[in-house]
């Protein structure tokens, strides 16, 4: 088992910044993971957001967030990172950090093995 913690959310103005963050404990030594970033908002489905995978060579971006969000990971620490820059309104969304135990980066929620307990993002206006 893996089990994925984030932090790093909170309450931030349109325009401004935020960097999510998901530690990674348990098994993490049995392979390599892909790891990704989902998002859900009030009423809305899940959705995929950014993914990376073990050597951090192959990334992977919602079109919405391209160009604003950065994936990036630290395998020494098991910590992966979001970085959003340049947040709207519609950023507005519980984040969660998920994890594959097959090394290929993939955008269909289904296909990760493990997943945090999400945190909060608001942007205001």
């Amino acid at each position: 088992q893996v089990q994925l913690v984030e932090s790093g959310g909170g309450l931030v103005q349109a325009g401004g910044s935020l960097r999510l963050s998901c530690a990674a404990s348990g098994r993490t030594y049995d392979g390599s993971y892909a790891m990704g970033w989902f998002r859900q908002a009030p009423g809305k489905e899940r959705e995929f957001v950014a993914a990376i995978n073990w050597s951090g060579g192959r990334l992977a971006y919602a079109t919405s967030v391209k160009g604003r969000f950065t994936i990036s990971r630290d395998n020494a620490k098991n910590t992966v990172y979001l970085q959003m820059n340049t947040l709207e309104p519609e950023d507005t969304a519980v984040y969660y950090c998920a994890a594959r135990n097959v090394d290929s980066i993939v955008v269909v929620a289904t296909l990760y093995n493990y997943w945090g307990q999400g945190t909060q993002v608001t942007v205001s206006s």
